[in-house]
């Protein structure tokens, strides 16, 4: 199965992620109330990371693939699958909403390990979007897998830096 399959499979039935996405909404307000102002502690603080990863994940690659269709597709807005391409973005915000209402997200397992992630992909998107932009073509004898090997370190001394500079 593509991932082309994939979402269209979604788009012919939409009751899946329609009930993911009242679903998940709910889980968060409903551990929210049985957890009564103890969500910084175990077992409800891995439920609230649970219901994170699970809703933070379909939402950062919904944003990372939106990015990618509007900037590298050149996808019109109007061309957009509400389905794939918003709906779990909007989850992903109500849900993120609802639980800092009731804990601290800082408080949550992994939380910042998700802001680490969006920052790496972001910092990725840019610059791809940057070096499609420029269409600076390099000509070279040396082999692809260098390349690759010379990016990975580039992007680990970047994450270095940003460990060292935000913390």
């Amino acid at each position: 199965m593509t991932l082309k399959q994939f979402f269209d499979f979604i788009s012919e039935h939409p009751s899946l992620i329609l009930f993911y996405s009242v679903a998940v909404p709910l889980s968060a307000i409903l551990t929210g109330l049985f957890s009564r102002g103890e969500g910084h502690l175990a077992p409800w603080k891995y439920l609230y990371a649970f219901l994170v990863y699970f809703v933070c994940i379909p939402g950062i690659f919904a944003v990372t693939l939106d990015v990618y269709l509007f900037l590298f597709e050149r996808q019109s807005i109007w061309e957009s699958n509400l389905y794939t391409q918003f709906l779990p973005v909007l989850v992903m915000l109500i849900t993120l909403m609802i639980i800092k209402r009731f804990v601290r997200l800082e408080s949550i397992p992994g939380f910042g390990r998700l802001t680490g992630l969006i920052l790496m992909i972001s910092a990725v998107l840019v610059a791809m979007w940057f070096l499609d932009k420029t269409h600076i073509f390099v000509f070279s004898y040396m082999p692809f897998y260098q390349v690759v090997l010379l990016l990975v370190v580039l992007f680990v001394v970047l994450r270095l830096a940003w460990r060292k500079w935000a913390g």
